[in-house]
């Protein structure tokens, strides 16, 4: 049973204008976000006083007078960051009460090896108790990324099926699956690659119990426009695009030319914001990301 506050974010993410803030750098991929804001590497000794740097610099985000529920629709966090606490709240909650903006958590637990020119999802063997910690603090949904490499449609099938054998499970639990089969921006058959992508969502889609949405989180296409079907689709709620590792102008240039396709932006968010900045300074960094990628998100 959904609680009030969650059927409140379902409205949001329906009807408002905005997009989702990707804050969900975990694992291997921490030590560069902290690197690109300017924390070094001997600034920590070790995985718990990583995590806190990378809390500092996300609580500077989220508290910032320029992150809230206006243009920012959601954002994306990992476990470590549910876990923790801004303003004297849960993190989840310090989003939603504080700031109107709808928290996510990101699920995964990192990538296997590439198979059939596919990287599928590791096991989430403790799933259910993260999705049950997740609705005891209104997260709406989750996130959980595999990649896609080469056009293979054995591969791509896999992943795909695996993606939806997940949000399935997490429908079940009451929250809203983002499922982000992303395709390597470097991909020498990228535009072949979204055709058998396409395809084989359509066909998961099709399938889902009538009463069923999911969100998607989907590579900017070669072609614009190219994922209209699923924008349009029932039983999608929202299609969102991650920026892949497109510098913030060049992410926002190809979101602009996909209608209906908001930002689901990490690197291409945080991107110019520093450590060493003063509060003004980071604030109107921050500020000017935002409004660029709102504007983006929503023509």
């Amino acid at each position: 049973m959904a609680s009030q506050a969650q059927l409140d974010m379902l409205t949001k993410i329906k009807s408002d204008n905005g997009f989702i803030a990707a804050l969900d750098q975990s694992g291997g991929s921490t030590p560069k976000a902290l690197l690109l804001y300017g924390v070094e590497e001997t600034q920590y000794s070790n995985d718990e006083e990583m995590f806190t740097q990378v809390h500092l610099m996300r609580t500077r985000i989220v508290t910032s007078p320029a992150f809230n529920g206006k243009r920012v629709l959601g954002a994306i966090l990992f476990e470590n960051t549910l876990d923790r606490q801004i303003g004297g709240k849960s993190s989840a909650h310090f989003l939603w009460q504080e700031k109107n903006v709808v928290p996510f958590l990101k699920v995964d637990k990192g990538l296997l090896d590439e198979a059939d020119g596919v990287q599928l999802m590791k096991p989430i063997a403790d799933l259910d108790n993260l999705l049950a910690k997740a609705n005891a603090q209104d997260v709406f949904g989750t996130k959980m990324r595999s990649v896609v490499k080469l056009a293979n449609k054995k591969g791509i099938d896999a992943i795909v099926a695996q993606q939806f054998e997940v949000g399935k499970q997490i429908l079940a639990a009451g929250l809203m699956p983002i499922i982000e089969p992303e395709v390597d921006i470097n991909s020498p058959e990228k535009a072949a690659a979204e055709a058998l992508l396409k395809a084989a969502i359509l066909a998961e889609l099709d399938n889902l119990d009538t009463d069923l949405k999911v969100m998607l989180k989907l590579t900017l296409p070669v072609e614009p426009n190219f994922y209209q079907e699923l924008v349009k689709h029932p039983k999608v709620l929202k299609v969102v695009a991650l920026s892949g590792g497109y510098n913030r102008e060049e992410a926002n240039r190809r979101l602009s030319e996909n209608n209906g396709i908001i930002a689901s932006f990490s690197r291409a968010l945080t991107e110019g914001v520093s450590a060493q900045q003063s509060d003004d300074e980071f604030n109107a960094v921050l500020d000017k990301a935002i409004e660029s990628i709102y504007q983006a998100s929503i023509k």
